[in-house]
């Protein structure tokens, strides 16, 4: 069985520079040193949780001295971070020296005692390659369909739960862009780490105290525009920033990406909608713009066996204009809203509008192609008239543009 990314690829950490090194963290310093370990949890004096990639497991052994010195911990290391916190203040998140994200909640907001969240980013970066010899994909397929989606400049969106991998997929994604563009990414806080020479990011900045200096990422997104980006990556879509990506995606910026937390695959059109509503869009206008902004969405997920790729759909329009997920399967079937599903006998085959359509007429993103594939690596999504696409937007098999998918492992992207 092959290995799982935590396991296999353990991201190696070094102590953090200056003033923010492990030793500041006290009593936390021999886990935030621990190159296993990517998050951890303080609940209280007594009571301390390690994440080290297959579960939560509890520290049994450490205590600290007293709620007291466990609350001037955390007043310490939100300083570091350059933010306060006290009573009138008491749930801060900051980010320290290479990206280690704090979150810190007080009494009496927490009543038990001081509650620290610690995620601990990779400092080292994961390919494509190194995910797929980890058992990331699951399949030849779908690696197959990644490859082509950067190729082909697809914009993507990475979906699933906390703690899913989305930022550590979506890092790799990005890092086998070709070399010579240049990709902006957005972020509330900088987590991506992506092993590209021309990645620059912009990170969202908090009120102070008063209220005041705060840039969100939806004022964050507008600048990226104007720094010219070959692509454009929003870290996580979270708000009302969600129709400035979808109007610069439907504008000519083609292979960007994003993330965004939904637990299913087919949540995440529910979760569209609602980010649609706090920016004003009626569920019909964010639908549409997503439909035809948004090519792929890969959904990862959190199992025993590590983090996986598990599931890739396309947006599409129902019979009333809202928008739905169709999952598409690495047999090359297309499973419908309703759960009904195309059979194919002796070759692979595609279910859209009704229709069965052979599995050599495949298409990413707008890009149709018409070329003979394999079974065994089959995966796509049928040209022709798109569901929910206006016809100028719809992808005929006359325009005959070359796709290659190859049954042959491919190096990382130069």
């Amino acid at each position: 069985m092959a290995e799982t990314v935590d396991s296999r690829y353990v991201a190696r950490r070094r102590p953090l520079p200056g003033r923010a090194g492990a030793d500041e963290f006290g009593p936390l310093a021999r886990f935030v040193r621990d190159e296993s370990i990517t998050d951890i949890f303080v609940n209280g004096p007594a009571d301390l949780w390690v994440d080290r990639g297959s579960g939560l497991e509890r520290a049994d052994d450490w205590r600290c001295p007293s709620e007291a010195e466990l609350r001037a911990l955390a007043v310490r290391l939100v300083a570091l971070g350059g933010r306060h916190i006290d009573e009138a203040h008491p749930c801060v998140d900051v980010r320290l020296h290479d990206s280690i994200r704090l979150h810190a909640v007080l009494p009496p907001v927490a009543p038990r005692g001081t509650l620290l969240s610690i995620r601990i980013p990779a400092l080292s970066m994961l390919h494509l390659d190194e995910l797929e010899l980890a058992g990331f994909f699951g399949s030849p397929a779908i690696r197959l369909l990644v490859d082509e989606a950067v190729a082909k400049r697809s914009n993507m969106l990475v979906t699933g739960a906390g703690g899913a991998g989305k930022t550590t997929f979506l890092s790799a994604l990005l890092g086998s862009a070709p070399k010579e563009e240049r990709i902006v990414a957005i972020e509330d806080v900088a987590e991506l780490r992506v092993d590209h020479p021309h990645f620059v990011s912009l990170e969202a900045r908090q009120p102070n105290l008063e209220g005041a200096g705060g840039i969100g990422l939806d004022r964050l997104l507008r600048e990226a525009l104007r720094m010219r980006p070959d692509r454009l990556v929003l870290g996580e879509c979270r708000g009302a920033e969600i129709r400035e990506l979808l109007s610069a995606l439907n504008t000519g910026h083609d292979g960007g990406a994003g993330t965004l937390h939904a637990n299913t695959l087919l949540d995440v059109a529910t979760r569209i909608e609602a980010l649609g509503a706090l920016a004003g869009l009626s569920p019909e206008a964010v639908a549409r713009q997503a439909v035809s902004a948004i090519h792929m969405i890969f959904h990862v997920e959190r199992r025993a066996e590590g983090r996986r790729l598990t599931q890739v759909g396309r947006f599409e329009l129902d019979g009333q204009g809202r928008l739905r997920v169709r999952e598409v399967r690495p047999s090359g079937q297309e499973v419908l809203p309703s759960g009904h599903q195309a059979h194919s006998a002796g070759r692979e085959a595609l279910l859209v509008g009704g229709e069965v359509a052979s599995a050599n007429d495949v298409a990413i993103g707008d890009r149709a192609v018409g070329v003979p594939i394999s079974p065994l690596h089959v995966m796509g999504l049928v040209a022709g008239a798109s569901p929910g696409l206006p016809e100028e937007r719809a992808s005929p098999l006359a325009e005959g543009v070359p796709l290659a998918f190859l049954s042959g492992r491919r190096g990382r992207h130069g």
